[in-house]
């Protein structure tokens, strides 16, 4: 690939991360290149599965929508001829599961999991995640309050409430 057309991928990407929502005519306005330029590379990285799908983010709080998000750290047995790959394919199939990642330090995978309720969460982990064949020990920490989720400030900073004095 050329400098040039990996320059104005690259431009395409950093935008539309933060701007999934963006009218094609103001990006080619943006990276200096036509609309029909800034089109055909946007439909060729998601042929090629660089572009891996859109997403809204939501904060469900505001939505008055009860969910919980705990992190899973989760020790393995590696497979033979797999790794981790296998037990990481197992829980991403599960549809609570909403990532899994390899990570390094003491434990192997992180599981970012939703659920109703703590309940439900903690249900998922004793009777689902912790009885597969190869998973050694997990951890379990839930999210209380998201400050930054995405690259996104959640919420809008408030004020001081405390009150002025003056003398």
């Amino acid at each position: 690939m050329n400098g040039k057309k990996e320059e104005l991928r690259m431009e395409i990407l950093k935008y539309i991360e933060k701007h999934s929502r963006v009218d094609l005519g103001e990006l080619a306005v943006l990276v200096g290149v036509e609309e029909t330029d800034v089109a055909n590379e946007i439909a060729e990285m998601e042929k090629e599965k660089i572009i891996c799908g859109y997403h809204t983010l939501i904060d469900w709080d505001k939505a008055g929508v009860e969910m919980v998000t705990a992190l899973i750290e989760v020790r393995v047995t590696p497979q033979r001829d797999s790794g981790f790959d296998r037990i990481a394919e197992r829980l991403y199939n599960y549809p609570e599961v909403y990532a899994v990642y390899l990570i390094s330090g003491s434990y192997d995978l992180l599981v970012t999991l939703e659920g109703k309720t703590l309940k439900e969460v903690s249900r998922f982990v004793s009777e689902r995640l912790s009885t597969i064949d190869g998973v050694l020990s997990t951890a379990t920490y839930f999210i209380l309050k998201k400050y930054k989720d995405h690259g996104t400030i959640m919420g809008v900073k408030k004020g001081s409430e405390r009150i002025p004095v003056t003398l």
